[in-house]
């Protein structure tokens, strides 16, 4: 896709990869509406970007709060062409009660299927559109310590393909982002647990790779939106593991609990 005078939404964009991301695709000419349920750093990051962007509280896992991002995104800028559903959360340690569920699958996959449902009729009428679904690499191999993390990214991932299957011959293009540990204020949240199970979910991901700058993260997504392709791994090494998992689900799930135990004993 061509980004010069695209129209672009970011979710959860006030911070971390989604401030990157905005920034990004301002610099490669396009306009950007920043949602975020931090009004004030949102507004922030507007106005360090300049006229090309426009913030303003959302709560991306409502339709209310897409909806109202959309009309935002149009008034200033015109129809949306990209969406970046970047808003997450990590969600309790371990399985968590219904009220933690109901969070995290708002936020982590119920958003992106409501945001897909509000736009995907536009892009197909227009023959045109760009999906990215942040997800993680936990949605190819799974997150220690966290079931609410792994299953939504899982599914985030199951979502992103399901629509680049179904709607790719529509002209709508999908990208999702899988990376590893990213420096961004939810992997320092992650960082600050006390809780023993989050401990070893925050350790499992330091030590899995390198942690990336956001900007990284970013960069690479913006160049998939321009090639129309549909996995980004910003850490390489995720393609082996996936592989390897692949290969022998049993034997990786056996290496997956030792790992597991050696960051508990630590």
């Amino acid at each position: 896709m061509e980004l010069e005078g695209k129209v672009a939404i970011v979710t959860g964009g006030a911070s971390g990869i989604g401030r990157a991301i905005a920034e990004e695709l301002t610099a490669a000419g396009a306009r950007v509406a920043i949602g975020d349920v931090d009004d004030d750093l949102a507004q922030t990051t507007a106005a360090a970007i300049g006229g090309a962007a426009v913030a303003m509280h959302a709560d991306a896992a409502t339709t209310e709060g897409i909806e109202a991002l959309m009309a935002v995104a149009e008034r200033e800028f015109g129809p949306v062409d990209i969406f970046v559903a970047n808003a997450g959360v990590t969600g309790a340690s371990g399985l968590g009660t219904d009220a933690d569920w109901d969070r995290i699958l708002a936020i982590n996959l119920r958003a992106h299927v409501r945001a897909a449902e509000l736009l995907v009729p536009q892009w197909k009428s227009r023959g045109s559109g760009y999906f990215v679904s942040i997800a993680s690499a936990a949605g190819l191999l799974s997150q220690i310590g966290a079931a609410g993390y792994a299953v939504t990214k899982h599914a985030a991932v199951g979502f992103a393909e399901w629509l680049a299957i179904t709607y790719g011959d529509d002209g709508i293009g999908v990208s999702c982002v899988c990376p590893l540990g990213v420096d961004t204020p939810l992997l320092d949240a992650i960082r600050a647990e006390t809780d023993p199970g989050a401990r070893v979910g925050a350790q499992s991901i330091l030590q899995s790779g390198d942690v990336l700058t956001p900007s990284t993260v970013a960069s690479l997504t913006v160049d998939a939106i321009r090639e129309n392709r549909f996995l980004v791994l910003p850490h390489p090494q995720v393609l082996d593991m996936y592989r390897h998992k692949g290969a022998d689900y049993d034997r990786w799930i056996a290496g997956m609990r030792r790992y597991q135990r050696t960051l508990r004993s630590t």
